[in-house]
């Protein structure tokens, strides 16, 4: 898969806000994701990303 700036990525396991559903903000060797539900950031590793993505929905 190609990850790019504002895609949206859905993991396998849900943010204790209850969201299933990132943003990608930054695209690297470490992503920058933000929460849809709550909007908390964090940053992951690409590897964790590539292993735990359920699916990708590309930007409009």
């Amino acid at each position: 898969m190609t990850y790019e700036i504002g895609d949206i990525v859905k993991l396998k396991k849900k943010h204790p806000c209850g969201s299933f559903e990132w943003e990608i903000l930054r695209v690297g060797a470490d992503f920058r994701l933000k929460c849809l539900g709550c909007g908390h950031q964090i940053m992951i590793d690409r590897k964790t990303v590539e292993k735990n993505t359920k699916d990708l929905r590309k930007k409009a």
